[in-house]
Formats: structure tokens, C-alpha cells, sequence
């Protein structure tokens, strides 16, 4: 038998497998599939046809839509079925007919979905991706294997991300993107190809980031992206003179990381959006 705590709901068409273990106050609805290695925190709710296998832990308060899979093989054909795992953190909420597939042997062995992220219908999450808390991903995003964004990313609906993509925090994708490069933290990306368009001006407002903390994002935007010279004399100038502003030195923290794919930037320099206005209409 499982191991089920007081107070939990589970619908006699649900199969939960013994071993796996059932929070208090889970509610698991009719027609749901529950693996032997689960691990499904207080408060879960899987809302019916919902399955979840592999080594998977599902954190406290997350709610699980219709036909969700979390936890099977990753697509990968090097997989031989070693015990790979996926965590899903705390509040998170997996809409209707998202997949998360499980972490392989190469890329760490864990797919991570931080805590109150919303995964929008049809999302697909590959092996080793590792999402940061409070992301948004909106309908039909297809994420390769090995995608990592940082907390409180927005993807927007139908975009692709390729594999091994690393997208920084409080950066937004415009939709129907395919995204091929690194997005730098406070970015944002669109178009097919997805090119650097400018700052996520509408999140760090949202956000409630400083006007003084903008407006030194945009400095170090204009000197990155739009000033003359090599983009490493470029870099080692913005650290001398961006050198007292923490957001500044994030960006430029991840432009020197080593990285599998180059960083989005964009077609023409001309096009990136750097008003000065704060209050103007900004893509989302």
C-alpha cells in the first residue's frame, strides 16, 4: 500500500502504486496514475487523469491539471532507464496536457520546476531543465534539454527554446519565438529567429525595480549593444563605469559565463528598445 497521511482524498479510480507517499490534505482525482517512487508533498492536487512517475517530488500546495505527465523517460535515446528524477517545487500549477520529462545520467539527472511557477497548456519541459521560482511559460512552449532560466522568466505562447539555452532572470520571450542563443538577465528576446529587442522594461516595472536601477540597465544596454568596438572591450568598459550597480554586474556575470550557445542579440542595433520614457506602453 502507499504511504497516505490523514486527511487525504483519492478517488477510487485513481491506482496509486505502494511506496509511493501521500502528504496530508492531498487530493488525488479520478483516473490519475501515481508511480511507486513519488513523492506528493501536503496540500498536492492532481485534478484527474494526471500521472506521475519516476523518482519525482511534487512540492506542497502544487495543483496538477488534466492529462499532465511529470516524471517519465526523457527523450533521449542514450537513456537506459537509470534513476533520473524531477522536483517540482511548492505552489506551482501544471495546466492541461504539459509534459516534464525526467533528468538523464549526462545533464545532471534532475528536470527542476521551481516554486509558484505557471506552466500554461501544452507546455513541454525536456530533460535537465532547471526552472527558476515564479516563471511564466504560456501555451505550446516547447523547451529542449538542459534549458535553464532564472526566477520570474516570462516565455511567451507557440516559442521554442533550443537545447542547452541558458535565459537570465526577470527576462521576458515575446511569443512565437524560437529562441536560439542566451537571453542576458532583464532581456528581452523575439522574433524567429529571436533577436535581443530591448529590456524587459514592463517586468522590472511590474517587479518594482528602482528608476535608478533601470535607467543603469539601460546605460550598460546602450554601451553592450549599440557602442562601436569588440563586445569584450565593450564588457571590460561597462564593468568600470557600470562598477557600484549590482544589476550591471549580473548582466555582464553571465555574458562572461562559459556557455554551450551564444547570446541572442540584436539584428540591427538600431532596433533595440532603450527609451528613456518609463512610463511608455513597452512590449511585454
Amino acid at each position: 500500500m502507499p504511504e497516505v497521511a490523514a486527511a487525504t482524498e483519492i478517488h477510487p479510480g485513481a491506482a496509486v502504486a505502494p511506496g509511493a507517499v501521500i502528504g496530508a490534505g492531498v487530493r488525488i482525482g479520478p483516473w490519475c496514475q501515481v508511480g511507486p517512487d513519488v513523492v506528493l508533498e501536503d496540500g498536492v492536487e492532481l485534478v484527474s487523469h494526471v500521472v506521475v512517475d519516476g523518482i519525482t517530488r511534487i512540492g506542497a500546495g502544487a495543483r496538477l491539471f488534466p492529462f499532465a505527465t511529470v516524471g517519465l523517460p526523457p527523450q533521449d535515446l542514450k537513456y537506459r532507464g537509470e534513476p533520473t528524477r524531477v522536483e517540482i517545487g511548492p505552489r506551482s500549477v501544471i495546466r492541461e496536457h504539459v509534459t516534464i520529462h525526467r533528468g538523464t545520467p549526462g545533464g545532471g539527472g534532475l528536470t527542476r520546476i521551481g516554486a509558484d511557477c505557471l506552466l500554461m497548456c501544452v507546455v513541454h519541459i525536456a530533460h535537465d531543465c532547471t526552472l527558476g521560482d515564479r516563471c511564466i511559460i504560456a501555451n505550446n512552449v516547447m523547451f529542449g534539454g538542459h534549458i535553464t532560466l532564472g526566477e520570474q522568466v516570462f516565455i511567451g505562447g507557440g516559442s521554442a527554446i533550443h537545447q542547452f539555452v541558458r535565459i537570465g532572470r526577470h527576462a521576458a520571450v515575446g511569443g512565437m519565438s524560437g529562441v536560439e542563443g542566451d537571453v542576458i538577465p532583464y532581456g528581452l528576446v523575439m522574433g524567429n529567429r529571436a533577436r535581443l529587442a530591448g529590456l524587459n522594461l514592463v517586468g522590472l516595472k511590474r517587479r518594482g525595480f528602482a528608476r535608478a536601477q533601470i535607467h543603469a540597465l539601460r546605460g550598460a544596454f546602450r554601451l553592450l549593444f549599440r557602442a562601436e568596438g569588440t563586445l569584450e572591450d565593450r564588457m571590460d568598459e561597462a564593468s568600470v563605469r557600470f562598477a557600484a550597480e549590482p544589476l550591471v554586474a549580473e548582466v555582464l556575470g553571465f555574458m562572461r559565463d562559459d556557455a554551450k550557445r551564444p547570446l541572442c542579440r540584436a539584428a540591427d542595433l538600431r532596433d533595440a528598445d532603450i527609451s528613456d520614457d518609463l512610463d511608455e506602453p513597452d512590449a511585454a
